[in-house]
């Protein structure tokens, strides 16, 4: 069955155009848009016009692509920036205009579930002589950091238990960086970590995650750093996809990130621009959960929630 699955996020607008079987996904079309819908968001409270307008730009030119190929079917949804947003019918009118179906505006338990599915399908595989189990070993915490929020889900073939906290690189960039020095000081970095530092209180106290044996790392912020951390020339898909990435270099490329200026962020060979701003806040997340849990550790996936929403369209 080929689907369409679209997931627009508070940075990003992201695209899979896809043919589903049994137990795989084969990708037709994966695109991605930083339209930075979550502009403002969490000083405002509404979605801003002209971030709007360049989330719809993208879709539309995502539309194209969808009739373009042939999918039976579409999906869109949308995370931590519309569900915050006073004025979300203004984003659904618009998708609904473009794509003529009525967006999801998705829970942060089911955004989590999604991750989940997506990161984790095919993540463990039997070996075809033994059917012994290979691989990354359940259960596994996926973390996916967006730009909103922060989702974690603790599961082995299905999420037994999640959550999703408002600790996002962009959300946080904006409330403690946007005035903070190039590169940022080091009290506006102490209140990004009081604030991601209380969120992963509320993560303890509700998933049990030192049950996982896997820590699964989701989302742009997460991929950048493992392209950092692997010295990559340019940014590659296939050799960060299910990478594992110490502790001890999520520590030093976070370091790094930190110390660096905008300029020389945006020289990284790996980085995208519209992350260029936000890649310190992002690694600086993943850096705490790594210490604040206690693992060696992260498995890269370049599958996630849109991964999920191409398997929940298939269901």
């Amino acid at each position: 069955m080929r689907v369409a699955a679209i997931d627009c996020g508070t940075n990003s607008v992201r695209l899979l155009v896809a043919d589903v079987h049994e137990d795989e996904i084969v990708d037709v079309d994966r695109r991605m848009e930083i339209v930075r819908l979550g502009q403002g968001v969490d000083r405002t409270g509404r979605l801003a016009p002209d971030a709007l307008e360049r989330t719809f730009k993208a879709m539309r030119s995502y539309r194209e692509l969808i009739d373009r190929h042939g999918a039976a079917a579409t999906r869109v949804v949308a995370t931590s920036a519309t569900r915050d947003a006073a004025n979300r019918e203004e984003f659904t009118a618009g998708v609904r205009e473009i794509f003529g179906v009525e967006p999801e505006v998705v829970t942060g338990a089911e955004e989590a579930e999604l991750s989940f599915t997506g990161a984790t399908k095919g993540l463990v595989r039997l070996s075809p002589e033994t059917e012994v189990p290979q691989g990354p070993l359940p259960p596994f915490l996926v973390v996916d950091i967006g730009g909103g929020s922060t989702e974690f889900v603790l599961g082995s073939e299905h999420a037994q238990a999640a959550l999703s906290v408002d600790i996002g690189c962009v959300r946080l960039t904006e409330r403690h960086l946007r005035e903070a020095g190039d590169p940022p000081s080091a009290r506006a970095l102490e209140a990004v970590v009081a604030d991601i530092e209380a969120a992963l209180d509320r993560v303890e106290a509700e998933v049990p995650v030192r049950r996982a044996h896997t820590l699964v790392g989701l989302a742009g912020s997460v991929t950048t750093v493992a392209g950092i951390a692997l010295d990559l020339p340019s940014y590659d898909p296939e050799r960060i996809h299910h990478s594992r990435i110490s502790a001890e270099q999520v520590h030093d490329v976070t370091r790094r990130l930190l110390a660096m200026t905008h300029r020389e962020r945006a020289d990284l060979p790996v980085m995208h621009p519209g992350r260029v701003d936000v890649i310190g806040v992002g690694s600086l997340i993943l850096d705490r959960i790594v210490r604040r849990f206690g693992f060696s550790q992260v498995v890269v996936s370049e599958h996630d929630i849109l991964d999920g929403i191409a398997w929940s369209i298939a269901r």
